[in-house]
């Protein structure tokens, strides 16, 4: 049994130590918004904040969230009411919005720790994929957010 902290509320789930956060909150805690794409943390549509720092889910074991604090996209606001999120709905950053959630939740840590990043800043912090390719608009909303924060 591996008890975790996820969006503010504690869960215990019965899985092996190993497996992925990822799996974990998706198939045991059905919180969906955390999305798989390359399963080799390159991508950050896996993008969770583990204490607030910005973690690729598909690779950190289970057994290193126990204890710690998980957010999720689904815990960032209940009602996308997050600066992040009103810039990026406003701004319409995502296409297919596939990798959005871990978008979102990279720029979220991101502003947290930096709150008027520089487009160097949003460069470096930023290191998610975006197949569609929408990172000027992910940079602006980032920029419209932080405004707003």
């Amino acid at each position: 049994m591996i008890r975790l902290d996820v969006n503010g509320r504690e869960r215990v789930v019965d899985v092996e130590p190993e497996m992925p956060l990822l799996w974990v909150l998706r198939d045991e805690l059905g919180l969906t918004g955390t999305k798989y794409g390359c399963g080799i943390a390159m991508c950050g549509a896996c993008t969770v904040h583990l204490n607030g720092v910005p973690v690729r889910s598909c690779s950190l074991p289970v057994s290193a969230a126990a204890g710690q604090k998980v957010v999720t996209i689904e815990g960032l606001s209940p009602d996308r009411s997050h600066p992040v999120q009103k810039a990026w709905i406003r701004l319409q950053v995502p296409q297919c919005g596939y990798c959005q959630s871990g978008q979102i939740m990279a720029a979220a840590a991101l502003i947290a720790a930096n709150p008027d990043p520089s487009d160097a800043d949003i460069a470096e912090a930023m290191t998610n994929l975006c197949r569609c390719g929408t990172y000027v608009r992910i940079r602006d909303a980032i920029h419209a957010a932080a405004r707003a924060a």
